[in-house]
C-alpha cells in the first residue's frame, strides 16, 4: 500500500508539467505575437534589424532568470556539495559516497525529503549508492525550462518565416553553432574535465545546450526533408508520438520484465545496458506500430 509519508513527489510527468506551464507563462508575459503573415522581402531580412534576430525574443531578460538562478544554487559556496558533478558511490574512488547529486541532490532533499525522492536511481546500480536522488528534482527543472524555451524558439521560427526555407535555415544554423558553442566553452570537449560536464541525471545546462544543440542541426536537415521536399513521412519515429502516454506508461510497468529487460553479464557495463536500452524502445516502437495499425489511441 502506498503512503503518503514515501510518496514520491518528482516525477517526469511533473516536471513536463511544470515546465510547459513556466514556458506558457512566459510566451504570453513577453513576447511578441507572431502576425498571421510574413512578406518579408530579401532586403528586408538582410537589413541589420533582422539580420541579427534569429526569432521574435522576450522583451525583457526576465526569461533567462530561472538559468541564471540554477547557476548560484549550484555553484554558491553556502550549500553543501556545491560544485560536485559525480555520482557518488563508488564513483571518484569513493571520495564522496553521499554527495549523490551534488547541491542539486542536497536542496531536493534539504526541501522534499529524502522518503519523497526516487529511491532507485540509474546512480544505484553502476556506482553503489546509497542515498535517495531524484533525476526530475528542483534545479534540473529549471534548467528543463531553458530548454522547453529554445523549442519555443525553434517553433517561432517556423511560424514567423513561414515559406522562407533560406531563413529557417539560416536561423537553425545560427542557433545550433551558438548553442554549440557554449557545449564547447563548458565542457572543454571532454567527458568529465569541463566547468560543467554533460550529465542527464543533473540536467546540467551542458546538458541542455548540447542536446538543443544537436536538435538545430537535425531541423537543419529533416525541415527540407520532410517539410519542404517531402521525402520522408518521419516513419517510424512519429509512432510512438501518437501514443506517448501508453508507450510510457508501458516502460513504467513492463521495463523489468522480458524481454524489456534481462540478466546482464556484466551490471557495470555501459555497452550491455545501452543494447538492451536500444532493444526495449525498438520493441516499444514495434508495439506502438502495431497499436497505430489497429487505431488504438490513448490520450490525455
Amino acid at each position: 500500500m502506498v503512503s503518503w509519508d514515501k510518496v514520491r513527489i518528482p516525477g517526469v510527468l511533473q516536471r513536463l508539467g511544470v515546465t510547459y506551464f513556466t514556458v506558457a507563462v512566459l510566451e504570453l508575459s513577453f513576447l511578441k505575437p507572431v502576425p498571421d503573415s510574413c512578406t518579408l522581402g530579401k532586403k528586408l531580412l538582410l537589413s541589420p534589424r533582422h539580420h541579427f534576430q534569429l526569432a521574435p525574443m522576450a522583451r525583457h531578460s526576465d526569461a533567462g532568470k530561472p538559468l541564471a538562478g540554477f547557476d548560484i544554487l549550484f555553484t554558491c559556496p553556502w550549500v553543501p556539495y556545491s560544485g560536485y558533478l559525480g555520482p557518488g558511490g563508488i564513483g571518484d574512488l569513493g571520495k564522496y559516497p553521499h554527495c549523490t547529486g551534488g547541491a542539486a541532490g542536497y536542496i531536493d532533499r534539504l526541501l522534499l525529503g529524502d522518503n519523497h525522492l526516487y529511491q532507485h536511481p540509474s546512480s544505484t546500480v553502476l556506482y553503489h549508492t546509497e542515498v535517495a536522488y531524484d533525476p526530475e528534482g528542483i534545479l534540473g527543472t529549471i534548467n528543463s525550462i531553458v530548454m522547453a524555451f529554445l523549442g519555443v524558439q525553434a517553433g517561432k521560427i517556423l511560424l514567423y518565416y513561414k515559406d522562407q526555407t533560406k531563413a529557417i535555415l539560416i536561423r537553425f544554423a545560427a542557433w545550433c553553432f551558438f548553442l554549440g558553442l557554449i557545449s564547447i566553452a563548458l565542457t572543454k570537449m571532454s567527458a568529465n574535465e569541463g566547468f560543467i560536464p554533460i550529465n542527464k541525471n543533473l540536467w546540467s545546462i551542458s546538458y541542455v545546450t548540447t542536446l538543443s544543440c544537436f536538435a538545430f542541426s537535425i531541423l537543419l536537415i529533416l525541415y527540407p526533408l520532410v517539410d519542404v521536399k517531402g521525402l520522408w513521412t518521419g516513419t517510424p519515429f512519429f509512432y510512438p508520438g501518437m501514443n506517448s502516454i501508453l508507450v510510457y506508461v508501458g516502460h513504467e510497468v513492463f521495463e523489468d520484465y522480458f524481454p524489456f529487460q534481462w540478466k546482464l553479464a556484466d551490471e557495470q557495463s555501459h555497452r550491455e545496458h545501452l543494447i538492451q536500452n536500444v532493444v526495449a524502445t525498438a520493441l516499444w516502437v514495434l508495439i506502438a506500430y502495431i497499436l497505430y495499425k489497429k487505431k488504438v489511441f490513448w490520450k490525455i
